[in-house]
């Protein structure tokens, strides 16, 4: 049986005008080739159907999770760039990554409970492809982008904010005391007053899958001080990296 829509408004916060832009949100491309290979069982030149011949009469949500990336990115440095307005750039980018990071939209997906309402092919869904990380995090924001085509750039700036935006108290965390700190920028100020020679990075692994990508990076200080970090780009890592090296310099 096929779950309610209405719970899932009801949890987006936003009623849709055009309810097959979500239902072509939530469907995967598993699910759209099974439905496109019927079709060509009982073909029939009938272009009464919202799949337009410009989308190949597929109706999945891969073109929709496109759109959504863009607009997530856009919304949230927008929202960034008005709230911290004494951030520098990178300060930005920091915050930024970790709120379009796949583990934390993955936990926005979870919130919504996207992964009751995915249409997935029978393979797909044999495999667990509702609890899988790439398929929730690409049907968020497809669900994203289905919301900024029916509504409008407010009404999917409303969503963001409601389902990707910590309260103060753990943007504060995430922020630190103030804006958050260049662990990269302190580091080669410390190397500097040191007299030591300038930090090297180093990428030393990257796994995972298009969301779910995580990288580790190395960063050597002299010939005895190295550290590695994870991160979810290699800004991150090496920003963690470099963060481990300044309390090793502190703690001498």
């Amino acid at each position: 049986m096929t779950p309610n829509l209405d719970d899932l408004e009801q949890s987006l916060g936003y009623v849709f005008r055009d309810r097959a832009l979500l239902h072509r949100a939530l469907t995967h491309s598993s699910r759209a080739n099974e439905s496109l290979d019927a079709g060509r069982a009982d073909s029939r030149p009938d272009m009464s159907s919202s799949d337009s011949p410009a989308d190949g009469g597929r109706a999945d949500n891969e073109r929709l999770e496109f759109l959504g990336d863009s607009v997530l990115g856009w919304l949230v440095s927008e929202w960034l760039f008005g709230r911290f307005a004494e951030f520098t750039e990178g300060q930005l980018s920091l915050l930024k990554n970790h709120l379009v990071s796949a583990n934390h939209l993955l936990a926005a997906a979870h919130r919504l409970d996207l992964g009751r309402y995915l249409q997935l092919g029978r393979g797909e869904e044999s495999a667990g492809g509702r609890g899988k990380q790439r398929l929730l995090v690409n049907a968020f924001e497809a669900v994203l982008a289905a919301v900024y085509l029916d509504g409008g750039a407010e009404a999917a700036r409303a969503v963001i904010v409601d389902q990707t935006i910590p309260g103060e108290q753990e943007l504060a965390s995430l922020a630190g005391a103030g804006p958050p700190r260049d662990f990269r920028a302190e580091l080669d100020r410390l190397a500097r007053d040191r007299a030591l020679p300038r930090p090297e990075y180093r990428l030393v692994e990257e796994n995972g899958p298009g969301h779910a990508r995580t990288f580790v990076v190395e960063v050597r200080l002299g010939g005895d001080m190295t550290a590695t970090a994870e991160g979810s780009s290699k800004k991150i890592a090496s920003h963690n990296a470099a963060r481990r090296v300044c309390e090793m310099l502190r703690s001498r």
